[in-house]
């Protein structure tokens, strides 16, 4: 870019710079916009006056050139007044200012009653939190931008006005307008180091306070600068190594009390033992309360739990906003269909949720709209797979949230489990020896008296859910 910004200085064949007289007023040292993008189409071989416009902003995103009135940095093709930065501003010259630079900057400014040095809002803004976060060392700071503004005051106009308008250009680089491209984020001073290996260190009005000083540089070998290429490669592989690690670690985390071979599930595993508990608590259309808790996990947690769907349809009902999540399971059931009756569901899912004046209108972009319109003129099972992704993230977003801080959910999260304490009664045949039953004990009333008179047992196959039952009786007795 400097090799660019070296040649449009050029007096010969460089973008000519002028005065521009005003009214009362002249404007010294500047050119249009219009002519930078014609010299760059002239001099760069590039056709495109679209290609010249990005180059062009680019360069002054960097701060080599900037409007003269405009915070923005960015280039125009019209008649706007631009003007160079002076190369010691420029950024390979491996700037670093601190906060405190900026306040002496912003605090000068304020001291100057001219309408071209007035603070924008931003400025206003960052101006109060610095002199909110330096509020101890202030007075400093105002002494340094009184001596500034006094040694401005002696320069010649044209000169100060010149000096004002860069200055200003290099804050809108380092702290650039709010909504604007930070070039300053891309370290551009490292490349610049490798070409001309110096020492640095720069201030912009000398303050010792606060500022950091770069490590020396040297002229490394070749191997070393394979090295230096070669490190930052596997710094990001180890970042990713690192952060696919944490993402498994938490997933397992979070899935561990699921994991049947992890945790032994409660009530126990049907498949290994004789209890089907689990089976039936499964199939009951009232969940437990671990499988509400993962509904939590995720909107797919939901959306592939049959109760999950049922319940977040549901609280949708209730809330009168079921249309996105009916259209989007039949759009999964529309999936599933034999060929031969996909042409039909696509036209009934388009005349409920699509069409104009449909019943259950669901509300796509219109760009999701005109797609699935041109798929249904040709129906097939992914007509609406760009609808329903927006549908999808719509729910993801809106109504799974609601749905998860609903009353509903928390009195579902919240429920205890509901054991049935059913009494299976299991009868066993067995062999006994000849046995009598004791006569009636003096406390039990005559009605139970018959259920023990003496009775002779052979080896005969007798049920021992009689005796069973004539325990109890004395138990209750």
């Amino acid at each position: 870019m400097e090799e660019v910004i070296a040649r449009m200085q050029d007096d010969k064949n460089g973008i000519p710079i002028r005065t521009v007289k005003s009214f009362l007023t002249k404007i010294p040292s500047v050119f249009s916009g219009s002519e930078i993008v014609q010299w760059m189409i002239k001099n760069l071989d590039i056709e495109d006056q679209v290609e010249a416009l990005h180059l062009g902003t680019l360069m002054a995103a960097h701060g080599y050139f900037f409007p003269i009135s405009d915070h923005v940095l960015t280039l125009k093709d019209d008649g706007t007044f631009y003007r160079f930065q002076t190369p010691y501003f420029w950024p390979s010259n491996c700037w670093e200012p601190e906060n405190t630079d900026y306040a002496v900057y912003l605090c000068k400014r304020t001291m100057q009653n001219k309408a071209r040095l007035e603070l924008a809002d931003y400025e206003a803004e960052s101006l109060a939190r610095l002199q909110r976060a330096f509020a101890r060392k202030w007075e400093f700071i105002f002494m340094q931008a009184e001596a500034q503004a006094k040694v401005d005051k002696k320069r010649d106009k044209i000169e100060r006005k010149i000096l004002d308008s860069q200055e200003r250009a290099f804050w809108d680089v380092h702290r650039p307008v709010p909504g604007c491209v930070n070039t300053t984020e891309v370290d551009i001073k490292k490349s610049s180091r490798m070409k001309n290996p110096h020492k640095t260190r720069k201030s912009v009005y000398g303050l010792q306070n606060d500022i950091r000083t770069h490590s020396p540089t040297h002229t490394p070998a070749p191997e070393a600068k394979h090295v230096h290429v070669q490190i930052p490669v596997i710094n990001t592989a180890c970042f990713l190594c690192f952060s696919s690690k944490n993402s498994l670690l938490a997933y397992t985390e979070q899935y561990v009390e699921y994991d049947p071979f992890l945790t032994p599930s409660d009530p126990s595993n049907p498949w290994i033992s004789d209890d089907a508990t689990l089976w039936e608590l499964e199939a009951s259309k009232e969940p437990g309360q671990q499988r509400v808790k993962r509904w939590a996990f995720g909107i797919d947690e939901v959306l592939k739990d049959p109760v999950g769907r049922e319940q977040f349809l549901k609280f949708l009902e209730s809330e009168f906003s079921s249309e996105n999540l009916r259209f989007w399971l039949a759009v999964q059931e529309l999936k599933k269909r034999p060929i031969r009756e996909v042409p039909t569901r696509v036209q009934e899912i388009w005349q409920e949720f699509l069409a104009p004046g449909a019943p259950s209108a669901i509300n796509v972009d219109s760009k999701s709209y005109d797609k699935t319109t041109q798929n249904v003129k040709d129906p097939g099972r992914y007509a609406f797979e760009d609808a329903q992704e927006h549908i999808y993230k719509l729910m993801k977003s809106d109504s799974y949230s609601r749905f998860i801080r609903s009353s509903a959910y928390q009195e579902l999260l919240q429920a205890k489990k509901k054991v049935k304490n059913t009494c299976r009664l299991k009868v066993y045949l067995v062999e006994l020896p000849k046995l009598a039953i004791p006569v009636k004990p003096k406390n039990m009333s005559n009605k139970m008296a018959p259920a023990c008179r003496p009775y002779q047992l052979g080896a005969d196959r007798v049920s021992i859910t009689y005796y069973q039952n004539v325990l109890q009786v004395w138990i209750i007795n």
